[in-house]
């Protein structure tokens, strides 16, 4: 069932005070208290809360404890880089994706197949308060999702995090244009399933296979060449990149691309489906299907 179905709540109300004043400010109050309820709604549904939410801690924890007798390589100081240090850039780009892409690609598809968005359209909420609230939610979900990720991997498994300004800086940065981007193209996606019910039939195996060439789960510099090139050209393999650059050791840059982690490339790369995501969104984005 949608979020925005969900019969115990209903979407916040303005209140009078914001029906006056400047509209785009309006609707950016109505987007922030949408955003609320949108946060609510998704911790309600215990399926997305462990397919996008718990997944990736999930996935972190085995390979951790499959590979806990191999080997990644050494840090700077010599010493042997675990099974877990080696996959949690993975699993932070990978929540990014779950998160944004795979999570509003499937909600958006289920409130237009259910008539939620054809309800919304018929009310005062502004479009742009919508996609605040559903952006919103990405963004505290995806901050909280981190946050958990990092903790069980420094608390648990007593991976060395970062101790410098910079890799943190480098990690905020690439963490919160990747869930902008990955939001982004949630609401693009959504286009794509007839209905909510294939909704996840079409959209899952769009993110598995990403994941599965862009070095979430395989490592990147394993895979084909011809297959690298095709992954570069999805997001997911130059966030998993960044994130490579922000927690592993700098001698790891070798085994990237170019032998470098291309920093302004992860950037570039970002803000060009960021880009490409606003403009299919504005094409194809209704409240109901044209052929519905």
């Amino acid at each position: 069932m949608s979020a925005a179905a969900n019969p115990v709540s209903s979407p916040p109300i303005a209140p009078k005070s914001f029906v006056l004043g400047n509209p785009v400010g309006r609707a950016v109050r109505l987007g922030m208290s949408r955003t609320g309820y949108e946060v609510r709604s998704y911790f309600r549904q215990g399926d997305s809360v462990f397919f996008t939410f718990l997944f990736p801690v999930l996935m972190l924890t085995i390979f951790s404890v499959a590979f806990s007798n191999q080997s990644f390589g050494q840090d700077a100081a010599g010493h042997p880089l675990s099974a877990t240090r080696y996959y949690l850039p993975a699993m932070l780009a990978a929540g990014v994706l779950l998160s944004g892409l795979q999570n509003l690609a499937t909600d958006i598809a289920g409130e237009r197949s259910d008539g939620t968005l054809k309800r919304l359209a018929g009310t005062p909420l502004p479009v742009m308060s919508y996609f605040i609230g559903k952006i919103g939610q990405v963004f505290v979900t995806g901050l909280l999702q981190a946050a958990l990720i990092l903790l069980v991997a420094a608390l648990a498994f007593r991976v060395p995090l970062p101790t410098d300004a910079g890799h943190w800086l480098a990690f905020t940065w690439i963490f919160l244009f990747g869930v902008a981007t990955s939001a982004i193209l949630g609401v693009a996606l959504s286009a794509l399933p007839r209905s909510g019910r294939s909704a996840t039939a079409v959209i899952v195996p769009i993110v598995l296979v990403l994941q599965f060439i862009s070095g979430v789960y395989i490592s990147f510099s394993s895979l084909p060449d011809w297959l690298q090139n095709v992954a570069s050209v999805f997001p997911l393999k130059w966030l998993a990149q960044g994130m490579r650059y922000a927690f592993l050791p700098d001698s790891y840059s070798v085994l990237e691309p170019g032998a470098s982690w291309h920093v302004g490339g992860v950037a570039i790369a970002l803000a060009i489906w960021l880009v490409v995501g606003l403009v299919v969104t504005r094409v194809t984005f209704r409240w109901i299907r044209k052929d519905g």
